[in-house]
């Protein structure tokens, strides 16, 4: 007999601090917008997901509004209320990265305006920050590419990214944890107002940005796992500790 499912309210609360902190950083206008949390299940190999209901924003809403769902499906598994499209972007990622437990999907300002000046077709980097935290290079989506509505091209390129730019649409950030998800978003989204101010900048000054290299960008990826979950404190940036 399939155990029934629970709503743990250890998750819910987690739940509702982050979609409190996503929410004070500016990335909430209205309803669109959402996360997932994943949880394990008996019953279900890719556990469930938590998430928001339709028809309310992440910053208005309370315990009552999360909902879970199956993640190879939109089935809903406690709560009565209908899940909106972008949920379906999040669980096929679910699906297709077990080592995932959670994503946010906002809709940034910042980076719709950056991408959508039409100067400028990726994120550069100019800080030490963003390879470290981001773990592997963002994706970008083009424009007319709905990935919600039509989530067969996710498979191509999840597994080569932490980060999937939509391009005139927003960011979704991958975490094993609801904590890295949103330090991912964080992360790129300050670069991609340092790209800004800098070629603003710059264009006064009549110079260029200083982006890094891509031999130096690529030594960050490699070594990100070791900078942000050290094992040791000193020399992380080699593979040994001689």
């Amino acid at each position: 007999m399939a155990s029934p499912v629970h709503f743990e309210s250890r998750i819910g609360e987690q739940f509702l601090r982050y979609a409190r902190l996503v929410a004070g950083r500016g990335y909430v206008h209205n309803t669109l917008g959402n996360m997932a949390i994943r949880a394990t299940h008996p019953d279900h190999p890719h556990g469930v997901a938590y998430t928001k209901h339709a028809e309310i924003s992440l910053e208005e809403m309370g315990m009552e509004n999360i909902v879970i769902t199956e993640i190879p499906s939109s089935r809903l598994l406690y709560g009565s209320r209908m899940t909106s499209i972008g949920h379906n972007l999040n669980r096929e990622i679910l699906r297709l990265r077990p080592d995932i437990g959670a994503l946010i999907h906002v809709h940034d300002d910042a980076t719709i305006a950056f991408f959508g000046s039409g100067g400028f077709r990726e994120v550069k980097v100019l800080s030490l920050d963003m390879p470290f935290i981001l773990g592997k290079p963002p994706y970008y989506v083009p424009a007319h590419v709905d990935v919600e509505a039509d989530v067969g091209p996710v498979k191509d390129f999840i597994a080569q990214t932490n980060v999937v730019v939509l391009l005139g649409h927003g960011i979704t950030a991958l975490g094993r944890t609801i904590s890295e998800a949103y330090h991912r978003l964080n992360s790129l989204t300050a670069e991609i107002r340092r790209n800004i101010e800098a070629e603003h900048l710059a264009a006064l000054r009549g110079t260029s940005p200083l982006y890094r290299s891509d031999v130096e960008i690529a030594l960050m990826y490699q070594h990100a796992e070791t900078v942000i979950y050290p094992d040791r404190a000193e020399k992380v940036m080699r593979g040994d500790a001689a």
